[in-house]
């Protein structure tokens, strides 16, 4: 069960319940079902079934590449989602875009955190962060179509039953796929290596994908900064530095 106290932004119930919603629906037949379902839900609760934590092995995170592969094949057709976001207690911008995913991402997902983050990463990071941003078309590699991605793919929102990994806590929109990656990588999924191998044997990466973990990163640790902040701060900038240098 996932409850927020009344009063706080709707980042639980009101956005959780149509992103998780969402990845459901949007199952072909031939994708498993990575979500559990909803079994109740209202305006400050979401009641899910209980998931027995076995612990990852080899075998369920093999199948876990596999499984999130056919899970991005999904496109929803643009970028964003059309509800809002909130990502802890920051507003998250789901504009919908046809397009390119460049733009759609310095737009929605850098340059709005910029003002708050700036106190701890200084003029001369947020200079970094704006080269960035001005050179996203090139960092960004070959264009993607919009894939339905989980969105917060960090290791904590990972359960790996005795048969497969399930997923909670999505913020499912229209994405980058390479962003599921880089956020499994951001603080170190289990397997991490086989959960790679398996998904590109499936749905194989473009070239470079590896250099572009750290842009893929850069929200997550943006918003870092701005909840916990200056302890990331040269995280944030190691992985502005190595995007720029990719």
């Amino acid at each position: 069960m996932d409850r927020r106290p009344a009063g706080e932004p709707p980042s639980i119930p009101d956005v959780r319940q149509p992103s998780h919603d969402q990845i459901i629906r949007e199952h072909h037949a031939d994708v498993p079902k990575l979500l559990p379902e909803v079994l109740a839900a209202d305006d400050r609760m979401i009641v899910l079934p209980w998931l027995d934590d076995s612990g990852p092995s080899a075998t369920t995170a093999d199948k876990f590449g596999r499984e999130l592969a056919a899970l991005h094949t999904n496109s929803p057709g643009e970028f964003g989602a059309p509800w809002p976001g909130w990502i802890a207690d920051l507003p998250l911008d789901n504009t919908p875009s046809p397009g390119p995913w460049a733009q759609w991402y310095a737009e929605r997902r850098l340059a709005p955190y910029l003002p708050d983050a700036a106190t701890h990463l200084g003029q001369d990071g947020i200079r970094l962060l704006e080269q960035v941003i001005d050179r996203i078309d090139t960092l960004a590699g070959p264009p993607e179509p919009p894939a339905r991605i989980h969105g917060d793919l960090w290791s904590g929102n990972i359960v790996w039953t005795a048969d497969r990994a399930m997923l909670i806590d999505p913020s499912a929109h229209g994405g980058h796929r390479e962003t599921d990656l880089a956020l499994l990588a951001l603080f170190g999924a289990p397997h991490l290596d086989r959960i790679r191998a398996a998904y590109h044997e499936t749905h194989p990466l473009a070239d470079g994908w590896r250099t572009r973990i750290p842009l893929h990163q850069l929200h997550h640790l943006l918003v870092h900064v701005i909840l916990f902040g200056p302890s990331y701060r040269s995280q944030t900038l190691a992985a502005a530095k190595a995007a720029l240098a990719g």
